[in-house]
C-alpha cells in the first residue's frame, strides 16, 4: 500500500546523480532519505527509518559544511 512511497524516494535519489553540484546532490539524498524515513515509518520497519534518519542528517547537514580544502588554499599571489 504505501510501496509508492519506497519508489518515489529511490527514484529521488536516483535524480541526485544528475546534478553536477555536490551540496544539490547531498541535499536531494537527504530529501531521499527522509522520504525514506517516513516509509520505514509507515511499514513499522525500525531499521529503516532509523537508518534514514542517520543519512538524512549527515547528508543535509555536511551540504552546508565548508569544504575542509578551502580552509587549507594558499591565498593567491
Amino acid at each position: 500500500m504505501f510501496d509508492w512511497i519506497g519508489w518515489l524516494a529511490t527514484a529521488v535519489f536516483a535524480s541526485s546523480y544528475l546534478s553536477r553540484q555536490q551540496v544539490i546532490m547531498r541535499r536531494i539524498q537527504g530529501l531521499a532519505a527522509l522520504m525514506w524515513s517516513v516509509y520505514g515509518g509507515l511499514i513499522h520497519a525500525l531499521p529503516v527509518l532509523v537508518a534514514n534518519l542517520i543519512v538524512a542528517a549527515m547528508a543535509i547537514g555536511s551540504s552546508f559544511m565548508r569544504p575542509a580544502a578551502a580552509e587549507f588554499r594558499e591565498p593567491a599571489a
